[in-house]
């Protein structure tokens, strides 16, 4: 395979901003498929990349799709994901593999609650992008106004490449800048582009958007800031070589316009796709080796099949014909029959097969070669594990698993169910790093946790159609933390003489409030001098500290914000041991976390609702009396776009009754924002309850 023409890209965008229909039209033209199928499918039959019955059912993406299509002399790696927040990990771990991706917006939302989350991941993963401004047919499109917004809300240099001949149901096609040429798109499906002049009426227009871009452009280029100085045109090619080292660098976001639904734009996506997107050999990666005196050290993958082994599972779907682990090779090939090495666990594995995936169709190969995705078959691995053809060879740097924020109790109906349900959740919590699975210690009740209500949902009814269990679900609960508001010191000594040698292990220190921009929820620090403490047991004294975050002393809740420094302590030769250490750090935080006046915090969501003017009275009205607040109120046309934040414990059967207030015509999508501190009278309400439950327990 020539790297050169190879593009790993995702597909990402807020909910129902046409990310599927637009993967469809893309398979369509590329000649992967031979008729277009829909999302909302009267017959049933969905969108090829949704091939998940609940998907079809729901007109909605619950997991990752890949393919890989041909355009012109390329080949593509497509992955088409969800724009559910609830199914954020799906968008997390498919950016963590991908080279470049397509931000696609709506011309009448623009950038939504999701599509900053989506940013964020961007950037987090360091992956250059385009934008796609689609539904240009629908009332109220405004490409211009989704720029403005690109540029004030992701805070990046977002310019249009193409200017739209028409609009809203008026929209005919599309102007190239760079080319100055008008493309129109004919045929049932399409598929006959047709190249004609730019319309006389916008040759004006079109000169000058022509004119801002090129001046943009010239403050990444100073070869292109002279022609442009000496008031020459500069070549086409030297445009597009500027676009592409600067969407490389992160620097500048070129914005694409069409209506996928229509099949008006997608080919012109599909070209800037090929000729501005960085290849795998464009986007070096790095991996963390440790050398012979255990020091890190970074070192430079290379896509070169000589090269040892270097891949990245992030992805494990199980299914009847067994456990599909998605891989992307960074370095070496993989080979069908092949051994490679787990470098988490050390662990040497025996490649089954090697399969490409479209969407849940599979084709068999014998071998991949770097800058590849792939599925294969075999490995028994988690998410985000690293496989090399050596042994301890490298790691890669793995993704970022958001915590759950909701939880729920989970039991099978009927008691010849329990060994299925216990089959599904082991599965799922494979599959999904943000479902979690926990056995209450005080009731002995299976507790799920996930990303929001519609996360739990779906695998409650997975579990149902896929392993024939009935479930009962418990009331939603929250995922509250207690924090502490003041620093509070201790001097702990831990003594205990039994027949053999006894223990000891004494500290003194202070536990403290962490500040808010603080990286980690828990700091732990020494300042022991004089060799009070040997520093073979410092690290116990951390476990031992460590060990108690998981359940506060006031609710059992986990600990956040928390600081923990050791001044002074002392020891025995003979009765101080690690274990003596660390349970007397376990008595510290037990005795002194209560004297830092703790105090429970509550997750708050981002919520964004969509709604007909005429019920923004009452939309508004409601989320108050649910202790929400209103940021921003955005009127277009005749519906309103409200942004504000709402605890978590409020928005329980939030749908329903938003759907009640408008008569089924409004939409929300909530994500998590923050945590912050939980009202006294419901904090006393949460602490009796759980002190209750905890007696329960111990009948």
């Amino acid at each position: 395979m020539d790297l050169s023409t190879l593009r790993n890209i995702g597909i990402s965008a807020h909910i129902d901003s046409g990310k599927t229909t637009l993967s469809e039209r893309v398979l369509y033209y590329a000649g992967r498929i031979h008729r277009i199928q829909e999302v909302h499918d009267g017959s049933g039959g969905g969108a090829t990349m949704d091939h998940m019955e609940l998907e079809k059912e729901r007109g909605i993406t619950i997991t990752s799709a890949a393919t890989q299509v041909r355009w012109k002399d390329a080949t593509i790696n497509l992955i088409d994901t969800p724009g559910h927040v609830d199914f954020t990990v799906e968008v997390e771990r498919s950016l963590r593999v991908l080279d470049g991706a397509i931000l696609v917006l709506c011309a009448v939302g623009g950038v939504q609650a999701q599509s900053l989350t989506i940013d964020r991941q961007m950037r987090r993963y360091h992956v250059p992008r385009l934008a796609f401004i689609n539904k240009m047919d629908r009332t109220g499109a405004n490409p211009d106004k989704v720029v403005e917004q690109l540029r004030a809300k992701l805070n990046c240099d977002a310019m249009l490449m193409q200017l739209p001949i028409g609009r809203e149901s008026d929209f005919q096609g599309i102007i190239d800048l760079i080319l100055e040429k008008a493309y129109y798109f004919d045929g049932d499906n399409g598929e006959h582009i047709r190249e004609e002049p730019i319309p006389a009426d916008m040759v004006a227009e079109a000169h000058t958007a022509r004119q801002r871009l090129l001046e943009t452009l010239s403050m990444y280029s100073d070869e292109l800031m002279e022609i442009l100085l000496a008031e020459e045109q500069p070549p086409v090619e030297m445009i597009y070589d500027v676009v592409r080292s600067a969407v490389a660098e992160l620097e500048f976001t070129p914005v694409y316009i069409g209506s996928a639904y229509r099949n008006k734009g997608v080919q012109p996506l599909l070209d800037a796709i090929v000729r501005l997107l960085p290849s795998p050999l464009d986007r070096p990666s790095k991996a963390l080796t440790t050398d012979r005196e255990g020091h890190q050290q970074e070192m430079q993958l290379v896509p070169d099949p000589e090269k040892p082994t270097v891949a990245m599972a992030f992805k494990i779907v199980e299914d009847p014909y067994g456990t599909l682990t998605f891989m992307r090779l960074y370095q070496g090939q993989f080979v069908k029959g092949g051994t490679y090495y787990n470098q988490r666990t050390g662990r040497k594995e025996r490649l089954g097969r090697i399969v490409r995936m479209h969407a849940d169709q599979r084709q068999e190969i014998d071998e991949a070669s770097a800058g590849d995705i792939v599925a294969v078959l075999g490995m028994d691995c988690a998410s985000g594990d690293t496989y090399s053809s050596e042994q301890k060879y490298c790691m890669l740097e793995s993704m970022f698993v958001p915590e759950p924020v909701i939880r729920m109790a989970i039991s099978p109906a009927k008691r010849d169910g329990a060994d299925r349900l216990s089959k599904a959740l082991h599965r799922f919590r494979r599959e999904d790093p943000t479902l979690q699975v926990s056995t209450d210690e005080e009731t002995a009740e299976t507790i799920i946790a996930g990303m929001g209500e519609l996360h739990l949902d779906i695998y409650i009814e997975r579990i149902r159609r896929e392993y024939g269990v009935e479930v009962e679900v418990g009331a939603p609960k929250v995922n509250y933390r207690e924090a502490p508001t003041q620093a509070a010191e201790f001097n702990i000594r831990h003594r205990k003489q039994t027949g053999g040698s006894g223990q000891y292990a004494h500290i003194v220190g202070q536990l403290d409030v962490l500040p808010e921009d603080a990286p980690e929820s828990f700091a732990f620090e020494e300042h022991i001098t004089g060799g009070r403490i040997p520093k073979q047991f410092i690290p116990a004294i951390e476990k031992g500290f460590r060990s108690m975050l998981s359940k506060g002393p006031i609710a059992r809740y986990p600990v956040v914000g928390l600081s923990v420094r050791i001044d002074d302590g002392s020891y025995h030769e003979v009765d101080s041991s690690d274990m003596a250490f660390q349970v007397c750090a376990q008595t510290a935080m037990r005795e002194t976390f209560p004297k830092t006046r703790p105090i429970l915090l509550e997750p708050v969501m981002k919520i964004e609702i969509e709604c007909p003017t005429q019920f923004q009275g009452s939309v508004v009205g409601n989320l108050t009396a649910r202790r929400g607040i209103v940021l921003a109120a955005e009127v277009h046309g005749p519906e309103v776009r409200i942004e504000g934040e709402v605890p978590l414990a409020e928005t329980f059967g939030y749908s329903t009754d938003l759907r009640s207030m408008t008569q089924g015509q409004g939409t929300f999508t909530m994500e998590f924002a923050r945590y912050k501190r939980l009202p006294r009278n419901l904090e006393e309400d949460i602490i009796a309850e759980r002190k209750k439950a905890a007696m329960a327990g111990t009948r």
